[in-house]
């Protein structure tokens, strides 16, 4: 059985050490740096269908699987940003549903769908779009988080609401939707944009520090003009 350690506290990545046989994969160019004893190969992984659908849910069409071919082969993957990574245990929780581009690195049978939204309102004003990742099977399956990581325990009934940018993933049992801000002074000169997302346990919610969508925004009008 494959062993991971997560490591840095900046810009983390999760480092595999593999026996002969065992398999993980990415998306494409998701990988770091890696011993010699890996074989790559690179799909859809499970057909064109699907990998359209995980284009949608902010993911690369194709996927590289990297099999080790020796016993205590060591594989890196790097997160994109500064942050932190997440491990999921899918043999405990059996799925979760998690944002766009959420997902770095999994098992071989892990499974990375498109989820759509039940309510039409939360994927046209979600602000991370109508399509999530519906991340379920078995094994291990390892997440992005921009900034630091917070752990919510919703009990049954529970409501948070959360700057939708902010959330990571939840777990299956909790109820997903988008409601406005009150208040017309709020929605428009609040800074926090028209809507938030409410999310009703019971069930566990992982949130971000760092919205990346915003950070970039603010960063690009700072940044200089090459038109002549």
């Amino acid at each position: 059985m494959a062993k991971y350690e997560i490591v840095g506290n900046i810009v983390p990545y999760v480092e595999y050490t593999m026996n002969k046989g065992d398999e993980v994969y990415t998306q494409s160019g998701g990988m770091c740096w890696r011993d010699e004893a890996f074989e790559m190969s690179t799909s859809t992984k499970g057909g064109l269908m699907k990998g359209f659908g995980r284009m949608l849910s902010g993911e690369s069409m194709f996927m590289s699987t990297y099999k080790a071919t020796a016993d205590g082969a060591k594989i890196a993957f790097s997160s994109t940003a500064p942050g932190e990574i997440i491990p999921i245990d899918l043999d405990k929780i059996g799925g979760i549903i998690a944002q766009k581009r959420a997902f770095l690195v999994g098992d071989s049978t892990v499974q990375c769908d498109i989820a759509l939204t039940k309510k039409l309102s939360a994927g046209l004003f979600g602000g991370e779009g109508f399509v999530l990742q519906d991340i379920h099977g078995s094994g291990m399956a390892f997440l992005e988080v921009d900034g630091n990581i917070t752990k919510k325990e919703l009990k049954d009934g529970e409501v948070i609401l959360v700057d939708t940018g902010s959330l990571v993933c939840f777990e299956k049992t909790c109820k997903y939707e988008i409601e406005t801000v009150k208040g017309v002074k709020n929605m428009f000169l609040g800074g926090e944009g028209l809507f938030l997302t409410k999310i009703t346990g019971p069930g566990r919610v992982v949130l971000q520090s760092q919205n990346f969508n915003d950070f970039v925004g603010k960063i690009i009008p700072l940044l200089p003009n090459t038109k002549s």
